[in-house]
């Protein structure tokens, strides 16, 4: 492409990927199988959302699919009441009370089968809980919890009473829990003793300590599990602190039962923070009703969730992709979901296949980084265990092509079906990704939109980029969806400032001025698939050609010695920014010239001679936070020279430097 059409653009230039069709077998059984779906969205925008709603129970159905009058306060199934704990818990009583809700697998092995009877017992009870230690409706309750049940739990507790919950990830240090408690200006928390992690015991108490003398907040009362029987001995609680055991108050309310609080679809249910462009975390503040119709249709219609499946989605509830598809959408379809504590490769790295075949799992949800890191460890590790999913997942970045391929052929066994889905935790749920029985899969490409979401490219002056022209740019959302964040929780102006003002005419109260702002870059093909690029803060401008980290980083893992890789932008004061790799090899090849050369050579045939690295460094492990994503700004921090950012949040904060002490040498 001459540099005077690229107008700016991302430049997207890996070749096309070839389509592979969703087995027979699956298509025959799938929740959605009729293609007329995607017209019936479109010509009866937005009413047939409805059917999306219909899914739940409802204490009063609603007067107005979507009220637009204000945008972008968008308003949905606006007059209805509901109660999202009833949803998920209650209403599976008299057909299924008996049969598992959540199967849980502690990383010692320890293990809970949880009936949808014992989880509606305990959610009561805990919900008792909450009122006694004076938590009322629409109070906001911040939950720092690891993969433990006390996390759905409270969650659905919450939920059941009209609290607003606001869970933290357990990995997040206890600034970034001080942080989230004073910004919803939470005075409950509920944590935990500790947990296991790759065979430890880690203290998590002692964050909550910390994050108590760093909050601003008067943080009145922090409930406590215990990771077992007794509290652990290197845990303690003095008379100074706010402590109160969870234990010790359910005691005094077994057999509770709590009224659902009817909740107006509008009203919030919950708050989940993300980074920030400011530094500050904002939180995504979501309703009730449109956000759980979003997250349960999705589960049914791309997961293809049946009641009597057993699901298990790999993510940690302490992120959206937890809170929607292993918490509120499965539970709501009445279904089995399965949760594991610990690290994946603990106490070997056959662990997640060794749970696979245990609880014999139908569906399998997982990371794009967690495929790259299986594949490192070597496909003769699955191979040794029993399982046969027939749908798989993946979320949280783009996937690249090769990844793709060896989880179709080696985790699915080249019969099942794999949706690659984008979505943030800004939307909800899904936003495009394909309906796996109605569209072929395309490696590579998230694929066609969710019914009814109408998503664009723009190009940075907000002018649509047609499908087909190979120019990536910005990926927009040109209308409402049920799921969308209502606001940033208590700031309204930095809700529009971050996600609208770019590409929207502020000042007007036409809907259709109004444009969502996703803040990754996309290219449409010919054939209506997208291909998001990563997120638009991951490019970097090479000699002038803007060029997403994704498309640098696919090309690398076409070199079959590489498992996993990560691009850093290196400035440079004549080409503004060169890349540097950093690659982990698979099991079996050893760090060679020949090895950096094939990298070379492979960005150079798929990208450009301009784009050549600067450095291929080959590590023994890259940057990557307890969730799996790589850190890739403390790979720029070491191609820079510049000191290390925040580690806190990494599975092993000792990775960077190991990193720079291995390439200056």
């Amino acid at each position: 492409m001459p540099e005077d059409e690229t107008d700016g653009a991302i430049e997207a230039r890996l070749a096309e990927q070839e389509y592979f069709r969703p087995p027979t077998r699956f298509v025959g059984q799938a929740n959605e199988t009729d293609p007329a779906v995607y017209d019936r969205f479109e010509e009866n925008y937005p009413e047939a959302y409805a059917e999306w709603a219909d899914l739940l129970e409802w204490n009063s159905r609603w007067d107005t699919v979507l009220d637009d009058s204000n945008p972008p306060f968008y308003e949905w199934f606006k007059g209805g009441t509901l109660n999202a704990s009833v949803n998920a818990v209650d209403r599976h009583l008299p057909e299924r009370k008996d049969q598992t809700a959540l199967l849980w697998e502690g990383e010692p092995g320890d293990t809970e089968r949880i009936a949808y009877q014992d989880l509606y017992r305990r959610v009561n009870e805990m919900a008792a809980v909450y009122q006694e230690v004076g938590v009322r409706e629409d109070d906001i309750v911040t939950l720092h919890l690891p993969m433990v049940p006390a996390l759905p739990i409270s969650m659905l507790s919450a939920a059941r009473i009209g609290a607003p919950h606001s869970a933290v990830f357990g990995g997040f240090s206890a600034q970034a829990l001080a942080d989230r408690i004073d910004d919803a200006d939470s005075d409950v928390v509920v944590t935990i003793d500790g947990y296991y992690r790759r065979g430890e015991f880690l203290d998590h108490k002692a964050k909550a300590d910390e994050a108590l003398e760093l909050a601003e907040t008067d943080v009145e009362t922090v409930l406590l599990f215990k990771r077992e029987d007794e509290l652990h001995p290197d845990v303690e609680i003095t008379s100074e602190d706010p402590y109160v055991l969870v234990d010790e108050v359910l005691e005094q309310k077994q057999g509770a039962r709590v009224d659902p609080v009817e909740r107006d679809a509008e009203d919030p249910l919950f708050l989940m923070y993300t980074s920030g462009t400011t530094g500050q975390p904002k939180g995504t503040q979501h309703r009730t009703g449109g956000y759980l119709a979003h997250a349960t249709a999705t589960s049914k219609y791309v997961l293809d969730i049946e009641p009597e499946d057993t699901y298990w989605c790999s993510a940690d509830i302490g992120w959206i992709t937890g809170h929607s598809y292993i918490v509120y959408g499965p539970l709501s379809l009445g279904t089995t979901s399965v949760m594991y504590e610990g690290a994946p490769d603990a106490p070997d790295k056959g662990r997640i296949w060794e749970i696979a075949e245990k609880y014999d799992v139908d569906i399998f949800h997982t990371s794009p980084t967690a495929v790259r890191m299986f594949m490192e460890w070597g496909e003769e590790i699955p191979a040794q265990y029993d399982f046969d999913f027939r749908h798989m997942t993946t979320v949280g970045e783009p996937i690249q092509p090769e990844a793709w391929l060896w989880y179709y052929e080696h985790i699915g066994g080249g019969d099942a079906v794999i949706v690659d889905t984008w979505w943030q935790t800004e939307t909800g749920g899904h936003l495009i990704t394909n309906l796996p029985a109605l569209k072929d899969m395309k490696p590579g490409s998230a694929g066609h939109p969710v019914p009814g979401v109408k998503p664009a490219v723009y190009d940075d002056q907000g002018h649509p980029i047609e499908k087909g022209s190979a120019r990536a740019g910005n990926l927009v959302i040109e209308r409402p969806w049920p799921g969308m964040l209502q606001t940033v929780y208590g700031n309204d102006e930095r809700f529009i400032d971050e996600y609208w003002r770019e590409f929207s005419e502020t000042d007007s109260d036409d809907p259709a001025d109004w444009v969502y702002k996703a803040g990754d870059g996309a290219v449409q093909a010919d054939d209506g698939y997208f291909r998001i690029l990563g997120r638009l803060d991951d490019v970097m401008n090479v000699a002038g050609h803007r060029l997403g980290t994704m498309e640098l980083e696919s090309a690398v893992a076409e070199v079959e010695a590489v498992a996993n890789a990560a691009v850093a932008g290196r400035e440079d004061p004549q080409k503004g920014t060169v890349p540097d790799v950093y690659v982990t090899l698979r099991d079996g090849y050893e760090e060679s010239e020949e090895v950096r050369a094939e990298i070379v050579a492979s960005i150079e045939d798929q990208i450009g001679k301009f784009a050549r690295p600067a450095n291929v460094w080959l590590v023994e492990e890259l940057p990557q936070t307890r969730s799996g994503k790589i850190m890739r700004r403390l790979l720029e921090d070491i191609s820079n020279d510049e000191e290390l950012g925040n580690t806190t949040t990494l599975r092993d904060p000792s990775v960077p430097e190991r990193i720079r002490e291995h390439i200056d040498h």
